[in-house]
C-alpha cells in the first residue's frame, strides 16, 4: 500500500453478500456508477461528494480495495433517473424498472430503515436521490481475480 493521506470510505450498502457482489462488480468495471439517498446524506450530516474526490472503496471485511475518484454527482428526483447510469451501475438491470425494484427493497429494508431512523421510510418518484459516477484509480489489496488497472499486457 503507498503511502498516503487516509481517504474517507466508499461504502455500497451494507457489509455481507450485496456488498461483496458490488465490490466485485466495481473491480471488474461494469459498476461505475451508484446511487444513494439524498436523506441518507442528511441523517449522516455528510456533504455531498465534490467531483474529484478521491475514496477508499470499502469490501464486507472493512479492508481498503481500491481508490475511486468521483467523476459526477446529480442530485435528482427518483423519478428522472435514466437508463444509462441504470445499466452503469452494474447490477445487470435491463430497464429503470428493473432497477428501481431492487433499490426500493434496498431502501426499503430494515437496516437502510434504521440508519435513517424512520422505521416507515417509503420513496416515490419525487424522493431525491445522489447520483455518482465514479472510476477505479487504484487498487490497493491485491483481490483474487481482479485486473489490475496498471498493469500493461
Amino acid at each position: 500500500m503507498s503511502n498516503r493521506e487516509p481517504l474517507k470510505p466508499f461504502l455500497l450498502a451494507f457489509p455481507g453478500p450485496l456488498r461483496d457482489r458490488l465490490v466485485g462488480a466495481v473491480l471488474a468495471g461494469t459498476k461505475v456508477s451508484t446511487t444513494g439517498l439524498l436523506a441518507e446524506y442528511e441523517a449522516e450530516k455528510e456533504e455531498l461528494p465534490p467531483v474529484g474526490e478521491r475514496s477508499a472503496l470499502i469490501d464486507s471485511d472493512g479492508r481498503e480495495i481500491a481508490v475511486l475518484e468521483v467523476t459526477e454527482v446529480r442530485v435528482l428526483r427518483l423519478g428522472d433517473v435514466d437508463l444509462q447510469h441504470a445499466i452503469d451501475e452494474g447490477e445487470g438491470d435491463t430497464s429503470v424498472a428493473e432497477w428501481r425494484a431492487g433499490h426500493e427493497k434496498f431502501w426499503h429494508g430494515a437496516e437502510m430503515r434504521e440508519a435513517l431512523g424512520d422505521p416507515a421510510f417509503t420513496v416515490d418518484d419525487d424522493t431525491m436521490v445522489v447520483a455518482e459516477r465514479f472510476r477505479v484509480v487504484e487498487l490497493l489489496d491485491p483481490v483474487v481475480g481482479a485486473p489490475d488497472p496498471n498493469e500493461r499486457p
